[in-house]
């Protein structure tokens, strides 16, 4: 069985995009499961959150965490996206790209839209 990367989606990520990855078979969670959604909780405290529990960060939010990573590239992985409304699309298109990587520590992948 194949082992995949523990995830936390943060507050802009989509949450049929997110329930997709889980039906894949990725551990998923998200701000709202640690209770911490609408509590304006700043990026670099969303990455920090994620590094503390070995998670990498999913988001479409990409200019800011692109920036964090430039910043600090110790975390346990970034993945930034381009919206795209086929969540199943978007969900497929993130599991093949990290096909490839044994570990996300560290790590920033862009996942952008057909």
């Amino acid at each position: 069985m194949a082992t995949y990367p523990l995830l936390l989606a943060d507050e802009n990520f989509s949450r049929e995009a997110s329930t997709h990855l889980q039906n894949l078979g990725y551990d998923l969670i998200t701000l709202n499961d640690l209770g911490l959604a609408q509590t304006g909780l700043p990026d670099p405290d969303v990455l920090n959150k994620a590094t503390i529990l070995n998670r990498c960060v999913i988001t479409f939010n990409r200019l800011d965490f692109i920036k964090l990573h430039k910043a600090n590239n110790q975390h346990a992985g970034i993945i930034v996206c381009t919206y795209n409304p086929d969540n199943k699309q978007l969900a497929e298109k993130i599991h093949q790209s990290l096909q490839e990587f044994k570990s996300l520590n560290n790590r920033l992948i862009r996942i952008y839209r057909d």
